[in-house]
């Protein structure tokens, strides 16, 4: 079956949910957006038709939303929000402790157990097994299995068999992930070790909240077209839920700051 076929269904399996983000999402970004958006609302009422279904009220509000605006943008959370997706699968988008960045970076630093800065398959099992536990849902191991395996291929965009948490950060709605606003100003490694060590001003190997506040006022200055200053308190706020007790150390900022060199 097709992807297109898949929106005929009065339920969507985890896997069909996959391939129909897959397609839409035809250029990898992880964001539906521009024409993309619009050929899947286009099918998605087509489809509907087609199936003898009328729109749900979500996936009418969604069209009237952004079937007119050609700038609007999606993320799979959003997507989640409309499709009629197996209810356990969807759980996982909409999840109440993943609603703002900061309980997000929380969350990573809970399930990024060794700190490698990677969550590999079997944390991410357990990070969707917690999930599943907190509300009040059981499933069976090989069906955890399942929905891990096509989580991992959902948000693993470079393909290593790991999430780094920009890729698992695509859990968050659009409107509530910075660090889309970072993508634009990661530095290199020699670049990032630099600022590191001027920012970390007491020379004591990590980074506090008055030191961290330093340097993202200047990052905001120095690129205002994505970084907005108005929004520094919400930039360190959610960055500080990565630090340790306060101390915000050199792998933890490089996880937001510093581009990955191949």
């Amino acid at each position: 079956m097709t992807a297109e076929a898949h929106l005929q269904g009065v339920e969507i399996s985890a896997a069909q949910f996959f391939e129909i983000w897959h397609h839409y999402d035809s250029d990898g970004n992880g964001y539906m957006d521009g024409k993309e958006l619009q050929n899947f609302i286009q099918e998605l009422q087509q489809a509907r038709k087609k199936a003898g279904l009328d729109l749900t009220p979500e996936m009418k509000a969604f069209v009237d939303q952004y079937g007119k605006t050609t700038d609007g943008k999606i993320g799979i959370v959003e997507l989640a929000q409309i499709l009629p997706t197996e209810e356990n699968f969807l759980l996982f988008f909409r999840c109440q402790q993943l609603k703002s960045s900061e309980d997000f970076m929380q969350t990573w630093r809970k399930y990024d157990s060794d700190h490698s800065g990677f969550i590999d398959s079997e944390e991410l099992k357990s990070f969707l097994k917690d999930l599943l536990q907190k509300a009040n849902k059981q499933i069976e191991d090989s069906k955890l299995t399942e929905y891990t395996e096509i989580m991992l291929r959902m948000f693993d965009a470079n393909n290593d068999g790991k999430l780094e948490l920009t890729e698992l950060a695509r859990l968050l709605p659009v409107q509530e992930n910075f660090l889309i606003k970072f993508q634009g100003v990661k530095m290199c490694a020699k670049e990032f070790n630099k600022a590191f060590e001027m920012y970390d001003q007491d020379g004591n190997g990590y980074i506090d909240e008055n030191e961290l506040d330093a340097l993202l006022k200047d990052l905001c200055e120095k690129n205002k077209k994505e970084l907005d200053i108005n929004n520094l308190a919400t930039y360190k706020k959610s960055i500080m839920a990565l630090s340790d007790g306060g101390k915000l150390y050199r792998a933890e900022l490089a996880l937001i700051l510093c581009a990955e060199e191949n």
